[in-house]
């Protein structure tokens, strides 16, 4: 992401002329020479991959091997059911030939295997990394891969479970320009990676932080306890999670109450299923935190985001230096 030095071509400059005029040219040199891989084709990331294919990024690269399912049709917009009939391609073929008619500039490529078992080097092609889907124990191990390449790569997780959201953010050192009234400044923040900031006691935590976070990291530790893929879960489950739920909310020296049952049983009733409109947001502010990070423009994100359509909020989540805003 420190490119940008050269020319968009007149093709370029008139097909994106109106986001030119919002975020600049620098901006958009810079997006035009970003590789982004997407690992876990979701509601969710098909949202954000039509955002920044639509957006102009240099290139993108999916990684799904699963064949489509009705499951995988439910908030997946870039499927047809016709597709789904008369297909046997994966769901990162089908998707890819959906992005390239949004937009036929940008590279959209299908890259097959397990994420989790690439080496370093694998890394190194990418500025960006996103993954939908995946264990919590291999989000910090993909985390830790990107952050140990020479060059920086963005690392950035989404999940949606039918009306509630997560995404985290992952920047490392990061350093970006702000407005201050007429002046330009420059800022640097300095990101946790997801380990660390799972490491930091609940107890030091804000009392205001939502539960959303305390939930999905229970949620955490119950699939690895029971050895489940993520969104392989139930209302059966209650009996079993409210356990974990005690045991975790103890270790961290917090009462049980502190995590109601109302919400881990629409978490668990949620399984896989993901809500479109909720996709819709979490891709689009996904989007935009792409964008900003490509771009060094704009305040980032830092380092937690939750969504709940029960009261339609966004709340920002700083868990490294425990602040809360509410957007």
């Amino acid at each position: 992401m420190e490119g940008g030095e050269e020319e968009l071509t007149a093709h370029e400059t008139a097909l994106y002329d109106r986001q030119i005029r919002v975020w600049g040219v620098d901006a958009q040199k810079r997006l035009s020479k970003a590789h982004v891989l997407v690992s876990g084709l979701t509601g969710a990331t098909v949202e954000f991959c039509k955002n920044i294919v639509l957006a102009g990024v240099g290139s993108l690269a999916l990684m799904d091997d699963r064949l489509v399912t009705e499951e995988v049709l439910g908030a997946n917009f870039l499927i047809s059911l016709d597709e789904y009939a008369n297909s046997n391609k994966t769901v990162a073929e089908l998707c890819s030939q959906s992005l390239r008619d949004f937009n036929p500039m940008v590279g959209v490529s299908v890259l097959s295997g397990e994420l989790s078992q690439m080496d370093g080097e694998f890394f190194d092609k990418f500025d960006v990394v996103v993954v939908c889907s995946f264990s919590f124990q291999n989000k910090i191990l993909i985390n830790e891969r990107c952050r140990k390449r020479q060059k920086r790569i963005a690392f950035y997780t989404i999940d949606c479970k039918d009306s509630c959201g997560e995404i985290f953010v992952d920047l490392q050192n990061y350093t970006y320009m702000q407005k201050k009234g007429d002046e330009t400044v420059e800022r640097q923040l300095s990101y946790p990676s997801l380990e660390e900031a799972n490491s930091i006691p609940w107890r030091d935590l804000p009392r205001k932080v939502t539960k959303l976070y305390f939930a999905m990291r229970v949620l955490d530790k119950f699939e690895l306890l029971e050895g489940r893929k993520p969104g392989e879960t139930s209302l059966a489950d209650f009996e079993s999670i409210s356990i974990v739920r005690k045991d975790v909310c103890e270790a961290q020296g917090l009462k049980e109450s502190h995590l109601a049952d109302s919400l881990l049983e629409r978490l668990l009733a949620a399984g896989k299923m993901e809500h479109p409109a909720v996709c819709a947001i979490l891709g689009g502010i996904l989007g935009q935190e792409v964008i900003k990070a490509i771009s060094g423009k704009g305040d980032p994100l830092k380092n937690f985001f939750y969504f709940d359509a029960a009261d339609g909020k966004g709340v920002i989540e700083d868990i490294s230096v425990h602040s809360t805003v509410t957007a």
